[in-house]
């Protein structure tokens, strides 16, 4: 039996790619988690950005309680089992009245992952409309195969090596993933989805974490860091990362910039082959 979903909803995710939605946080938590992420930004004197923004569990506490809430581990054990790693994790702030936006992609496409059992866990910490841009996807595109991508650098692009699927799906709306705020969507690794700019008047938040069953192994070097959050990791697959102790500590700083730095090691190597196979 599930434990957190139905069996209908498991099977709405392996039939469409994606369930939604999922309730997974309290009010009062999804307020104290913005207000903490927020805090954060006001003693940094910026809003938060890369690469901060990228596999934040290891910086902050906030980031940290989402990443290992039981709820939204139950969820994602109930599709990929009870062997679980984080491999990566990004929170996503639309600003209110930008045109902030991601292009129709696959996330599998730039992680490197075999097989493609990843699964992303996107975590409502405001509520998510198709005003202030929601994530749009394509149901059942999971199954469609793996489409080429382009590197798209525009200012507005919010993926860091903006990735995206050229022309193809251009005339497409898709089925918009609106959440309340404490709400949560699941997504396969290879489901097309995208997102468009926030014209709403508040801060779109969200908490994307990408779960691998232990089962998955990585491709290309160099070899990255996964954090094990439920079950038991296979030895020697992943450098294991720990868990966050003392949040924006100097030994949080380094285990961040270490882990990050790893990971975009590979996306410009991944940039790099697609360079040289075009020309």
């Amino acid at each position: 039996m599930p434990k957190r979903l139905s069996q209908a909803q498991v099977d709405h995710y392996h039939d469409h790619g994606y369930v939604s939605p999922i309730p997974v946080l309290d009010p009062a938590d999804v307020v104290r988690l913005r207000a903490e992420l927020e805090q954060h930004e006001a003693d940094a004197g910026k809003p938060l950005d890369f690469p901060e923004k990228s596999k934040a569990y290891l910086l902050y506490g906030w980031s940290d309680e989402v990443v290992h809430h039981p709820a939204v581990l139950d969820a994602v054990e109930d599709v990929i089992g009870p062997d679980i790693l984080v491999y990566h994790q990004t929170t996503w702030i639309k600003e209110p009245g930008t045109p902030n936006y991601v292009l129709w992609h696959q996330d599998g496409k730039y992680f490197f992952l075999e097989p493609h059992l990843h699964i992303t866990a996107w975590v409502a910490l405001t509520d998510v409309t198709v005003e202030n841009g929601c994530v749009h996807v394509l149901p059942g595109s999971h199954k469609w195969g793996d489409f080429d991508h382009v590197d798209d650098t525009g200012p507005h692009n919010m993926i860091k090596r903006g990735q995206g699927i050229p022309d193809l799906f251009d005339n497409e709306v898709g089925v918009p993933i609106e959440l309340k705020a404490g709400e949560m969507s699941l997504h396969h690794t290879d489901l097309v989805h995208c997102s468009h700019g926030n014209s709403g008047s508040d801060r779109r938040i969200g908490i994307g974490t990408s779960y691998i069953p232990a089962s998955v192994i990585q491709t290309g070097e160099p070899k990255r860091t996964a954090l094990p959050v439920r079950g038991k990791p296979q030895p020697g697959v992943f450098e294991e990362e720990k868990r966050l102790v003392n949040e924006v500590s100097d030994e949080a700083k380094a285990a961040h910039a270490y882990s990050v730095g790893l990971f975009r090691q590979l996306q410009d190597v991944g940039a790099a082959i697609r360079e040289q196979a075009a020309e």
